[in-house]
This record gives structure tokens, sequence and C-alpha cells, in this order.
């Protein structure tokens, strides 16, 4: 817990003030405070309780394609181990035993179609209403906890991107993290870190971040004294999390001067235009499987933004003949959907090349596949529609039985958030809740 700007002194029964303290006063300590874990130097986390050690790591990439997939060419007939594949789902026939893919889920009362994609990992209720505020992502969820144990607390990627306005990463605070775009960047990141004057600069955020706790720090320490015992208290709690800050402040320090890993691959060009969707998330996945090959972050979050896409290049020689959005219109249009029906193809081809990569590359005698969860989905079940039920999703490796279809009700949707309970279960974090969930996912079982 930490002080907050909603707390009212005066309206404690029993606290007496032995002198007053100005509501700007209280602020200035408070606002500071409140700004801290958006300081950029607070990359590296610290642990927290709850937490699991595992001598393997475990991972999560989460994918939300905003303009979706086809209903009917991607959820297959049957249900259980002997379903029949989709057309969509025969592009990943050689990853069947691989993959669970689901029917019937939803986030309860996640609603108001396009803006729910900013909830695909968080669930939260209504963000079309006036005044919605997000709350924390799946993603910065797990990098509260273990972020401290790589370089990078989490990832936040993106394709087409409309900055500032979508993202999968959210704070505990509601605040949005903006995604990279830029392949090129992801790999610098990864492997060539800063110049010389760029770690100094960074180093120096690290000591004025510390500058900054010491000051909160010593405004705090005068307020006990000023305040009564309920207050005392919270600043007790508070002067905890000033402590836990400056063990993450210490270990941003070290991960600057720790040797970064050396590629196996070139550097990526990164495409011109918008127009070069297909091959941006193509190397968007290939920059987060090199990311999970080498540990750099257990947490990634990858944004095809469709909506912000106009129209794209389908091969070298074809561009689609509509923006993508209008084209997700279709109206039941055939040559509308013979040209999502190829756009689709090309996002599921695009999935199975990075499932290739994860399995292909091993670590410790097992998979990269078998220790990475690869969600796949979308906040939208039907585009044409703009409905946020029955969203088509498909989950991949992670230490899961798969092989099957999972299916639920149509009309009252089964709580998707039940699954990133048991993801969190997986990844070692000790939860049974989050955002609505109701239990862990039903039907889907760990692997020893």
């Amino acid at each position: 817990m930490s002080l907050s700007s909603d707390y009212d002194c005066s309206q404690a029964p029993y606290v007496a003030f032995r002198k007053a303290l100005s509501r700007r006063r209280f602020l200035t300590g408070t606002g500071v405070l409140l700004a801290l874990p958006l300081l950029e130097c607070m990359t590296p986390a610290f642990a927290a309780p709850g937490v699991t050690s595992d001598k393997k790591p475990r991972r999560m990439i989460g994918i939300c394609n905003n303009l979706g997939l086809l209903p009917q060419n991607f959820f297959p007939k049957g249900q259980g181990g002997n379903y029949e594949l989709s057309p969509y789902l025969k592009l990943l026939e050689a990853h069947r035993k691989d993959f669970t893919v689901f029917s019937g889920i939803s986030h309860p009362d996640v609603d108001g179609g396009h803006p729910a994609d900013n909830c695909f990992l968080t669930a939260a209720p209504h963000p079309g209403n006036g005044g919605f505020r997000n709350t924390i992502s799946l993603d910065q969820y797990i990098a509260e906890r273990i972020g401290f144990q790589t370089r990078y607390r989490s990832m936040t990627l993106g394709v087409n991107v409309a900055r500032g306005v979508r993202s999968l990463s959210w704070t505990g605070g509601g605040i949005m993290i903006p995604c990279e775009e830029k392949p090129s960047e992801v790999f610098r990141k990864i492997f060539l870190g800063g110049k010389p004057e760029e770690i100094a600069e960074q180093e120096r955020r690290l000591v004025l971040g510390r500058s900054i706790l010491d000051a909160v720090g010593a405004q705090a320490s005068e307020m006990r004294r000023s305040v009564g015992a309920q207050d005392r208290d919270r600043l007790d709690q508070y002067f905890q999390s000033v402590r836990e800050l400056e063990q993450q402040l210490k270990v941003a320090k070290e991960w600057e001067r720790r040797p970064r890993p050396i590629p196996k691959i070139a550097a990526p060009e990164d495409p011109e235009t918008p127009k070069q969707y297909m091959e941006k998330v193509k190397l968007m996945y290939d920059m987060a499987r090199v990311a999970v090959e080498t540990d750099s972050t257990r947490a990634i979050t990858i944004m095809l933004d469709s909506v912000n896409s106009p129209a794209i290049e389908l091969d070298h020689d074809t561009t689609a003949a509509d923006g993508y959005h209008n084209l997700s219109h279709h109206g039941r249009s055939a040559a509308k959907l013979a040209q999502l029906r190829a756009i689709d193809e090309l996002h599921i081809k695009n999935l199975g090349a990075l499932l290739n990569g994860l399995k292909a590359t091993k670590e410790n005698g097992e998979s990269l596949l078998d220790r990475t969860m690869v969600l796949y989905g979308s906040n939208l079940g039907n585009a044409n529609t703009h409905e946020n039920t029955n969203l088509p999703t498909l989950f991949a490796g992670g230490g899961f039985r798969h092989g099957q279809h999972l299916v639920f009700d149509a009309q009252k949707n089964y709580p998707m958030p039940n699954l990133f309970v048991s993801m969190l279960q997986r990844m070692g974090i000790e939860t049974d809740s989050f955002a609505s969930s109701t239990g862990t996912f039903r039907g889907l079982e760990m692997q020893g």
C-alpha cells in the first residue's frame, strides 16, 4: 500500500495532529511517490511474495490481432482431442499436439467494440464508457513479480500501432505502456545495449532516482512525527516500499554493466511502410523468439493493430484492394471475404513460423515452446459486427496438455481471465485470481 492523494486525514475518527499539515505539503510528498513506478530507471523489478522458484525459466508471449479472424474459418468442429481442424487450423496441423483451441470464451463485461483491444490482457470492464480507467495487464502482473530475473521486466511490442491509443501492456495504475514498433530497436536492446555515453546517462538517471527516494523518504519521515497511529502505519508501509525501490535501483545498475548475449542472426531491417504489415509481423515474432531464446525477458506482448493498417501487401506483387479495417466490415461481400481469408491465412502462417522457431530451439533438453506460453487471440469475436464475445483464441506451449478443442457456452461465455490464472500459476506465481476470473481454466491441465 502507498500513500494516496485521495486520503483525507481530517476524516480519520481519532487522529490528532501536533501541528497542521497543509494539503499542498501533503501532496508534494505523495505526488513524488506516485510518480516513482513510472521512472525509466525502475526497469528491473524487485521480487514479490508468492513466487515459487523454478530453475528452468518459464515465459509468456501474448498476441492480439484487434480485427480478429473470420470465425467460420477459425473455429473447428467437434470437441476434445478428436475435433476436426478448421481451414485455418489446418495450416497449423504440424503443431496440433502443441496447442489448445477455445470456443465460447470472452472477458465478462468487456464491451464497446474496438476499444476492447486495450483490455485483452487486463479484462477491465466497459472500456468504451466515459471515464474508463484500465487495470494491470497480465504481462505487467508477471513483471512486477519476476521481472528482476531478466534484463528487461517485460517487452511491449507492436505493429502499426496508433501510439498513445493502443497497447496490450498497462501498469497497476492503469497507465498505458507504449509499444516498440521497430524490430531493429528490439534487436539493439537485446544485443547491443547503449553507447558508453548512453550507459553513463542511464546511470545518472539511476542516481537521480535514488536521490528522489531519499528526498521523499525525508519528507515522509517528517510527516510521521506529525500524524496519528493509523497514518503512521501507512507511512511504515511506505518506508518498506521505499526500501524495495532502492533495491530495484541497485539491480538496475548491475544490469547496465552485465555483458549482452552474442547475436546468432543479423540485425533486421525495418520495413519502410505500414503496407508491409505482414513483414512487420514476421520480424516482430522473430524478435520475440530471440528475446525468449536469450532470456532477455519473460513477459512479451505484441499488439497487431490491424485497425490502424492501410491496404496491406499480401505478397510482393499483390496489395489488398482496401484498408484492413474496411475489409473487416465485409457485409458478406464475396470479394472482401476472399481478401480477408488471404490475410487471415498469412496471420496463421506467421504464427506457425513462431511456433516452429520456438519448438526447434532447445533449452536444457526441452524446446523453448515447452517453456513458453503463446496466447494468440483477439478482442473481437466478429469484426464485421463489433462483437466482443466468442473470441477466437489459441493457446500453445508452456507445459500444458494440448491437442484439444475446449468448447463452452456460446451465449454465456466462459471467463477468459481464468486462463490468465492458469498462466500465472504455470509461471510459478501463487495466485488464485486475476481480474474477473472465477478460478483456473477448466479442462486445461499442466504437464509435470
